[in-house]
């Protein structure tokens, strides 16, 4: 969509990038936002920065994408269908945009929309349909077109502006923050009122398990921070995420900081919601499906079923169990009969399955492990308890990962 009257309106395309090139200049917030929709797509992404931030060195990691640690050189191009040019430099921006213009490249650029030969468009996404807006060079109105048209394709009846239940004191400042569970990978799954708050935002501080296709649908002028807490990688500590939102707030800003899961299951909400309620800022909390159950259940596994399992129990296994700052029973834990769900346990597995088997549980219990659940990179493993450890370190699986353990394994593949 168009403004009409504008001279030079843009043509709309819908690119299919599946296996094609796709190059992006730039490590930092914008290009975190504009990556993940390119990978949805299929695009062969070939990032090039000297940094990255801790959500794109994931994918890098991950094998989705190639980096190349150094500044540009227009040789990059080679190949390519299309660049996305992610930086603040405009200098460097320009000899990108000269570079793809010699190759007959079309080329998006996050500094200069009347420089680009292309625009990103505000994106909405609705089960297999795509709907794209063009504001006409503004931002504002296509977002606003954009989520009218997004309140549409949702079919809901009644307000979406429900009264938010807050925590803490409130002062004499417009400011706040939202914490939102994005849910356990799929765009999709978090909750209307999370993506309502998520639309309104002015800040945005987001972990790496938050799905990378929400923050492509922020608005333009929306302050990413990027929080990720890669496991046994770089992270930002705790007091630096607590006063981010404090400062934001106190600043008079929107902010929302947006979790993998549920703010609550092991993901730090409670820390937050005492540090900003310390200083005086008003917190929302909006609950988010958890992966402890939504991933088994994508995968097909009930972490309850009947006449097989009457309880669950849901744990953290980043601490080896015979560390003294683990505050797990292992020994309760093993004669429990049933469903185990372990989350953050994949580099102790070994270690939890050999202590559950000590205590009496048996090695035969059936155990799968699931690996980015409910998004398009899942990847299940079914064993046993006794074996599970060694199948996944030759399946070659790797965080994010959801460890089940229990007879509702098999409860729906007999």
């Amino acid at each position: 969509m168009t403004d009409a009257t504008s001279p030079g309106n843009p043509y709309p395309l819908g690119l299919r990038l599946a296996g094609r090139r796709v190059v992006v200049v730039g490590g930092g917030a914008v290009a975190t936002r504009r990556v993940p929709a390119l990978l949805d797509a299929g695009a062969d992404v070939l990032l090039v920065a000297p940094e990255l931030t801790p959500a794109l060195r994931a994918h890098a990691d991950a094998g989705r994408l190639r980096w190349e640690p150094r500044r540009f050189v227009p040789a990059d191009l080679d190949g390519a269908w299309l660049v996305q040019v992610a930086v603040d430099d405009r200098a460097a921006a320009a000899g990108v945009s000269a570079a793809a213009a010699e190759r007959r490249i079309f080329c998006v650029r996050a500094d200069d929309r009347v420089a680009a030969t292309a625009w990103t468009p505000a994106v909405t996404r609705h089960g297999p349909v795509t709907v794209a807006v063009l504001g006409g060079g503004d931002p504002r109105r296509a977002m606003t077109v954009r989520d009218a048209v997004r309140d549409l394709l949702s079919a809901r009846t009644g307000t979406l502006s429900t009264p938010s239940v807050e925590q803490g004191p409130r002062v004499d400042t417009p400011g706040r923050v939202a914490l939102v569970g994005a849910g356990p990978g799929d765009p999709e799954l978090i909750t209307v009122r999370g993506w309502r708050l998520l639309t309104e935002a002015d800040v945005v501080v987001a972990d790496r398990l938050v799905p990378g296709l929400l923050l492509d649908e922020l608005r333009p002028d929306v302050e990413l921070v990027d929080a990720s807490k890669i496991p046994y990688g770089p992270s930002r500590t705790q007091e630096e995420i607590n006063r981010i939102l404090v400062d934001r707030a106190l600043a008079g800003r929107s902010v929302v900081r947006l979790k993998g899961g549920d703010p609550y299951v092991f993901g730090r909400g409670g820390e937050e919601l005492l540090a900003c309620a310390q200083a005086g800022v008003p917190v929302t909390v909006v609950p988010g499906v958890t992966s402890a159950i939504a991933v088994p259940a994508v995968a097909g596994v009930p972490v309850t079923h009947r006449a097989v399992a009457h309880e669950f129990t849901v744990v953290s296994g980043h601490v080896a169990p015979d560390s003294p700052t683990s505050l797990v029973r292992w020994e309760a834990l093993a004669g429990l009969r049933g469903t185990l769900v372990i989350l953050m346990g994949l580099k102790n597995l070994a270690a939890i399955s050999a202590t559950l088997i000590a205590y009496g549980r048996p090695a035969q219990t059936p155990a799968a492990v699931i690996q980015e659940g409910t998004t398009a990179a899942q990847r299940v493993l079914r064993s046993t308890l006794g074996a599970v450890a060694a199948d996944v370190a030759a399946a070659a699986l790797r965080p994010p990962a959801i460890v089940v353990l229990g007879d509702v394994v098999n409860a729906l593949h007999p």
